[in-house]
């Protein structure tokens, strides 16, 4: 494994210019948002409940648009990510819409997590693109189940590692399907505008997780698993080669064949 410091500053770094153009960007459709669009997808908002009154902390929140979604629903939440230019936008979303009084947003990566943030949590919630950037899953699920109440439940929707075994055309399989290795790419482009390729260039370290390592990290803290789902389409159109809309994406060739999304409710007794 590539050292810790060395592969969170190369990260930052690449998140740091994604965030700069995702927040301009349709995809994230800010205008929208700010209009009173919930940024949350029909999954996670299953497995979440109502939430109004609950303390929810928000883990690789990204500029913040599902975190102040938690906080128009009712919610009290604390959003924290790696990057600090994302952060300065969560937090200028928050003033846009008068939200301090339910929303604070922590710069942080999520293992150091702990020595910044001292409070507990009802819901635990973390979605879509976020724990392929973490090499160390026990530790992770260890800081999941240190901010967790007793009663207090984790909420994740996530890409299928299946997904991340294709090569960016979904012609061949690329990469292990078991993490057996850091994934090291020169990034060119962001999911969200191939337009902005200039701005986005940058190397980023990742790492595909199994099924089994994300449930069984998670199984070792004590935690009980009470819902596991997956689901044959993604809600974002992310992926190359996509057919379908409305949130509801498959890529063309491979509908119905493939798992796209994992999601699920962990309890802690």
């Amino acid at each position: 494994m590539h050292d810790e410091q060395h592969y969170l500053a190369a990260n930052k770094a690449l998140w740091n210019k994604r965030a700069a153009v995702h927040v301009n960007s349709s995809f994230y459709d800010v205008p929208a948002f700010l209009e009173g669009r919930n940024s949350l997808n029909s999954i996670e908002l299953a497995l979440l409940g109502d939430v109004g009154g609950k303390r929810i902390l928000h883990l690789q929140c990204h500029f913040g648009q599902d975190t102040l979604s938690l906080a128009r629903m009712g919610a009290k939440v604390t959003g924290v990510d790696l990057s600090d230019v994302a952060i300065a936008e969560a937090t200028r979303l928050t003033s846009e819409l008068n939200l301090f009084h339910q929303a604070t947003f922590i710069c942080s990566d999520i293992y150091s997590l702990p020595v910044h943030l001292h409070d507990k949590f009802d819901i635990v919630f973390t979605s879509y693109g976020t724990i392929g950037w973490l090499p160390d899953l026990n530790k992770w699920a260890g800081v999941v189940q240190h901010f967790l109440k007793p009663g207090g439940v984790f909420v994740m929707a996530e890409f299928h590692p299946v997904v991340w075994m294709f090569d960016d055309q979904f012609t061949r399989v690329q990469y292990d399907y078991f993490n057996t290795e850091t994934i090291v790419e020169n990034n060119t482009d962001t999911y969200t505008d191939a337009e902005a390729a200039a701005d986005v260039k940058g190397v980023s370290y990742s790492w595909n997780h199994p099924l089994s390592d994300v449930i069984g990290s998670l199984l070792a803290q004590g935690l009980q698993l009470q819902v596991l789902q997956e689901f044959d389409y993604s809600p974002y159109n992310c992926f190359q080669h996509t057919t379908g809309e409305n949130g509801h994406f498959q890529i063309k060739g491979m509908e119905g064949k493939l798992p796209m999304v994992y999601a699920f409710k962990f309890l802690k007794p």
